[in-house]
């Protein structure tokens, strides 16, 4: 077998590379394994797991395992898979199924986060660091209502 690579989702690819910093961008990550890891936990935090679909071949093209190792998101990675299949077995690094069945979950998460900042990067014209600076602090900020109760927040 090759070297394990985490992939994109096609329809997502463009959304990827704004993202990142680049001559012409000014991105909030560096990489696109940092943008891809931040979907990730993101498409996690709401529970949103979406199959990939078509693959994006170029820009970003898959990106190798070895980099997100590098970066600290091996962690992020088997964290999910273990909370996604409660089963201590997926985190074997004796096993390529169970490699392959972490990155699977990786990939759906993070495809899952892409479709959610998608989703707010409509609503607004700011850049997308700005735009990710507000998703933020209305997750750190958001008020917990009380049963029953009518939050007009949502319609803000």
């Amino acid at each position: 077998m090759g070297a394990i690579r985490i992939r994109v989702a096609k329809d997502k690819a463009d959304l990827v590379k704004s993202l990142v910093a680049a001559h012409d961008t000014t991105g909030p990550f560096q990489t696109y394994a940092d943008a891809i890891a931040f979907a990730a936990a993101l498409g996690a935090k709401w529970k949103k797991r979406v199959p990939l679909g078509v693959i994006a071949k170029k820009e970003p093209a898959p990106i190798g395992l070895e980099i997100f190792v590098s970066r600290g998101y091996d962690v992020l990675i088997k964290v999910l898979a273990l909370v996604e299949t409660k089963e201590a077995k997926i985190l074997s690094s004796f096993q390529e199924k169970s490699e392959e069945e972490r990155i699977h979950i990786f990939e759906e998460y993070a495809n899952g986060g892409l479709e959610i900042l998608q989703d707010e990067f409509r609503r607004g014209v700011l850049d997308y660091t700005d735009q990710l600076l507000l998703v933020l602090s209305n997750e750190k900020f958001k008020k917990e209502t009380v049963e029953g109760e009518f939050d007009l927040s949502r319609f803000l």
